[in-house]
């Protein structure tokens, strides 16, 4: 008699599903990887372009040229607003999706602790059946020998 798991098609579903909420995870870490990245460049740049512009005002800066590092500066920093929201919306949905996949994680686990409880079931029943079957045998042959 082999050992079969009633609830194996659901287990496998359950593995499949942590399985793609792994993957969708670990693309939304990638895509927050990337807006923090880019996020943390445009900090960068702005904080070298106004330190280049100080340096510049000690030295001299015709008007023109201020105007325009300031208008640039501007921009930028609408820029850098923008990301920080992108940043913050790619944080809480990887928070989200990593919530998911522990749910996930969580069902896998109950339904493989579940097989493993059945496999020792089933590994007694075929102990106390074989220890049945003994038991006939034995009586069998013992009935056999008084004859």
């Amino acid at each position: 008699m082999s050992y079969r798991f009633r609830f194996d098609n659901i287990l496998h579903i359950k593995e499949r599903e942590k399985d793609d909420a792994l993957s969708i995870f670990n693309e939304s870490v990638k895509k927050f990887e990337d807006a923090a990245e880019k996020l943390y460049e445009l900090l960068k740049k702005k904080e070298d372009l106004e330190s280049y512009q100080s340096e510049k005002l000690r030295t001299g800066l015709p008007v023109q040229e201020i105007k325009h590092h300031q208008q640039f500066i501007i921009n930028m920093e609408k820029t850098i607003e923008h990301y920080q929201k992108m940043v913050m919306n790619a944080r809480n949905r990887m928070n989200f999706l990593q919530e998911k996949l522990q749910e996930k994680n969580i069902e896998v686990k109950k339904y493989t602790k579940m097989k493993e409880k059945d496999f020792h079931k089933f590994l007694n029943e075929m102990k106390y059946l074989e220890g049945k079957q003994m038991d006939d045998i034995s009586i069998q042959q013992f009935m056999y020998r008084e004859n």
